[in-house]
């Protein structure tokens, strides 16, 4: 890998911890928080890939702090275009350019209070791939949409959008499925459900590309902690977490981290 991130081809079939610090973090904070992955893990595993996305504001202070640590560097959001007239949008150029590798897109808190669609997350996700980076496309359903039996129907739509953009016999993606009434609650899916629909969302995108689908990495995000991650890990179509507010403790980041690398073969390389 290149100091960008991952750019082999299939080196996307990996398993992966990314951690997304929201609108939480300070100078300060965000160096003792890298400070103290860094204790606790001096040097991640090459079988298991470690992302961290902070606010914008710290994408160029957090490249430093990574640098040469194995540990990459993401976005939390980018936008739909590269380049133009687009008051307070950032260009996924400029996040490529300060450092970053990797982008959030269409995280369910984005869906709910900035009214994002699945159409703009597909542009998105686009605009993302063409700077280089690498999309973490979020999809996922509401409880009402669960409690209705809508969760097949609104994870085909979601991601049927996002890929009427996306060329998947080259791009580079990672799929994040986060169900919404788990997403800060507390509540995390059994791993019978959360297999399920890593499953279904496998399946779904086999129907456009089934060599496609068979390495892409689909991750779990919703109330994951150590406690519960190797329940979680261990199931054979979750390929690692999308992690909240347990990524702003290191100790306990780290820790999801290792459970991670508990369900994955010691001898299986890259």
């Amino acid at each position: 890998m290149g100091p960008q991130g991952p750019d082999k081809e299939g080196v996307m079939k990996k398993k992966w911890l990314i951690g997304n610090w929201k609108m939480h973090g300070n100078l300060a904070s965000n160096k003792a928080l890298i400070e103290g992955i860094r204790a606790e893990l001096p040097e991640p595993d090459p079988r298991a890939e470690l992302v961290v996305c902070p606010a914008f504001p710290y994408l160029y202070q957090l490249k430093d702090l990574t640098a040469g640590t194995g540990i990459y560097v993401g976005a939390q959001n980018a936008s739909d275009h590269l380049q133009g007239a687009y008051t307070g949008e950032t260009s996924p150029l400029m996040i490529k350019e300060l450092g970053g590798s990797f982008t959030i897109i269409g995280h369910s808190e984005r869906r709910q209070y900035q009214g994002e669609n699945d159409g703009l997350m597909g542009r998105k996700s686009l605009a993302a791939i063409d700077a280089g980076l690498i999309p973490v496309i979020c999809v996922g359903e509401t409880a009402e949409e669960r409690d209705s039996g809508r969760t097949h129907e609104v994870l085909a739509r979601q991601l049927d959008a996002a890929f009427g953009y996306i060329r998947t016999a080259h791009d580079k993606i990672i799929l994040a499925y986060e169900p919404r009434w788990a997403i800060g609650t507390g509540i995390a899916a059994t791993p019978e459900i959360v297999q399920a629909e890593h499953e279904f969302l496998r399946q779904r995108i086999a129907i456009r590309d089934k060599e496609f689908a068979a390495r892409l990495p689909i991750i779990y995000g919703g109330s994951v902690k150590a406690a519960n991650a190797i329940s979680l890990f261990s199931m054979p179509d979750v390929d690692g977490g999308l992690i909240g507010s347990a990524a702003l403790n290191a100790t306990e980041f780290v820790a999801i981290y290792r459970e991670l690398l508990q369900t994955i073969p010691a001898d299986e390389a890259a």
